[in-house]
């Protein structure tokens, strides 16, 4: 379990505010260098015939915009393409370095992954008062021809529903990067638990087929927290109040 807990490598107090630099913050610092890298190098590429690493980010960037631009936020929000599309290479990356050996997954810790959702739950507050206004935005609470009485029900519980799609993000994106790395763990925890040489070739083959499966889930989770990201602000823009 070692493996799963941020461990502090430079402390840094500032008062009584710990700033200190964990594991968890060093390899987000890392992701971001990787994304930053990644993207420059494949950019400046440009080829007319993309290939290689410029052809990769191309497919995957074309696809992001097909899906989070084209078919969600719409052409008019095309703005937010690079938000979104900043938070899937970044919970990509993170997500991916935790499967390095010696690394360490960021988004397996929930103040990274709460974190990331206050972001989008602040972008999403944002853009629903800039497209209608403080009080045109207020007034989804309280939707038009509803009874006072059944309102005073109403109100509580889209307060409640709008609090509670940050806190699902952030749950969904660290519970299912915990997950499998603690599956891989008594996996290979069954090598030293049983100590036969017959039986540890079963355990280490299944934690490398779930390693293998954990790049699937390194990127579909990414990308559902994007997508999901990419309809809440699309909800807070284009909802009628």
């Amino acid at each position: 379990m070692e493996h799963l807990k941020p461990h502090v490598i430079l402390p840094l107090q500032i008062g009584s505010l710990d700033l200190s630099i964990t594991n968890a913050v060093l390899f987000m610092w890392i992701a971001c260098a990787l994304v930053f890298i990644t993207l420059v190098i494949a950019g400046r590429a440009g080829r007319l015939v993309p290939k290689g690493i410029q052809n990769l980010m191309e497919s995957m960037v074309s696809f992001l915009h097909q899906t989070f631009i084209t078919e969600i936020l719409g052409e008019e929000a095309a703005g937010w393409f690079p938000f979104v599309a900043t938070l899937f290479f970044f919970i990509l990356y993170c997500n991916l370095i935790g499967l390095v050996p010696k690394g360490f997954t960021a988004t397996s810790n929930i103040n990274v992954t709460a974190s990331l959702a206050v972001v989008v739950f602040l972008c999403t507050q944002a853009v629903g008062i800039y497209k209608h206004g403080l009080f045109g935005y207020l007034k989804k609470f309280a939707p038009k021809g509803i009874h006072p009485v059944i309102l005073i029900i109403m109100i509580p519980i889209e307060i409640i529903s709008a609090i509670a799609k940050p806190f699902a993000l952030a749950v969904r994106l660290f519970a299912n990067m915990t997950a499998g790395h603690l599956v891989i763990l008594v996996f290979l925890s069954m090598i030293i638990m049983f100590k036969s040489a017959i039986i540890a070739p079963f355990p280490l083959a299944m934690a490398t087929v779930m390693m293998a499966f954990e790049i699937f889930v390194a990127l579909i989770q990414a990308f559902i927290f994007s997508i999901l990201a990419s309809m809440y602000i699309a909800e807070a823009s284009h909802a009628e109040h």
